[in-house]
């Protein structure tokens, strides 16, 4: 049993991984896009889409096809919503804060629209290629079905967040793209193009997340698309940024923590469905010990950057 707790926790944990990723890259460039979970939304029903098309005018499935049509779809989805957001944001300058509620709105719109008009949403087909996990894993025991035994878009998310670990502490990029997020006027001073870091931060931030809406789709939900089904697991995801202290490597250990407390109440016995409610709770309790814990400590590495929310007027410098 808690073999299998641990692979539904890793399960559950992986979308919130890819969104809690993008969120963080995009809140280093000095954005806070509260729109994640609508990106999650779209780059979910654009995967589903793209597939569809592909299962209803193919005439054999291919196999790489099959996976990277929606990839492509997912990302182009993904893309778009980044572009929108960078251009309130960054070019117009409008409210971070409504613009992110705003795509949210838009996003769970636009996907249950188009998830409502597509008669029978049951890609079968897709998911069977995007839950193929290692073969010799089932015959490594405990070992290998809980490290082994996932498809490979939740070992995407964990490279992905290393990758991105790795270049926000050991590239010059990296560096420069903290310092947008710091202080952008110093920055522009500094002769770094504050506009476009900004601009390709957000927008590889959503591609990111738009991931794990894909990922929902295809392996959790086995291919089946459902109005609303998404729940909450985008302000799940921008909660574990706040819990991962800004580190994208953390938000892998938190991912699968996050996963686990959201479906804990499943493992105990006798529980009612206002106790059940108080579980979905747990993780968003956490996050507030935390912001607690953090801003009592008062070190500066466990803050969000200075300029997080804030409109960058380059008149102003």
């Amino acid at each position: 049993m808690l073999v299998a707790f641990i692979q539904r926790a890793v399960v559950q944990g992986i979308p919130l991984l890819f969104g809690s990723t993008g969120e963080i890259l995009t809140e280093k460039s000095g954005n806070l896009n509260l729109g994640t979970a609508g990106v999650m939304y779209v780059g979910g029903i654009t995967g589903v889409i793209g597939a569809f098309i592909y299962e209803q005018n193919a005439t054999q499935m291919n196999t790489f096809l099959t996976i990277l049509i929606p990839i492509l779809s997912s990302i182009l989805g993904s893309l778009v919503m980044g572009l929108i957001y960078s251009f309130l944001t960054v070019t117009l300058r409008a409210n971070q804060n409504v613009t992110g509620l705003a795509l949210t709105t838009f996003g769970v719109g636009f996907g249950n629209f188009f998830g409502g008009s597509l008669p029978s949403v049951t890609l079968t087909a897709t998911s069977l290629a995007f839950k193929k996990s290692l073969p010799f894993a089932s015959k490594l025991g405990w070992f290998g079905e809980i490290f082994l035994s996932y498809s490979f878009l939740a070992y995407v998310a964990i490279a992905i967040a290393i990758i991105v670990s790795f270049y926000f502490n050991r590239t010059r990029s990296g560096l420069n793209l903290r310092a947008v997020g710091e202080n952008p006027a110093t920055a522009d001073a500094a002769g770094i193009n504050v506009g476009k870091y900004k601009y390709i931060s957000i927008c590889l931030g959503s591609i990111i997340a738009g991931f794990g809406g894909l990922y929902y789709v295809m392996d959790y939900a086995c291919g089946v698309w459902s109005n609303n089904a998404f729940g909450d697991r985008g302000w799940l995801a921008i909660a574990l940024v706040i819990f991962a202290i800004w580190r994208p490597n953390l938000s892998i250990i938190g991912s699968i923590l996050f996963g686990g407390l959201f479906i804990v109440h499943n493992y105990i016995p006798n529980l009612s469905m206002s106790d059940q409610e108080l579980f979905k709770m747990t993780p968003y309790l956490v996050t507030i010990i935390v912001l607690i814990v953090i801003s009592m400590l008062k070190k500066r590495e466990f803050q969000p950057p200075q300029s997080l929310g804030l409109s960058y007027f380059r008149e102003d410098r």
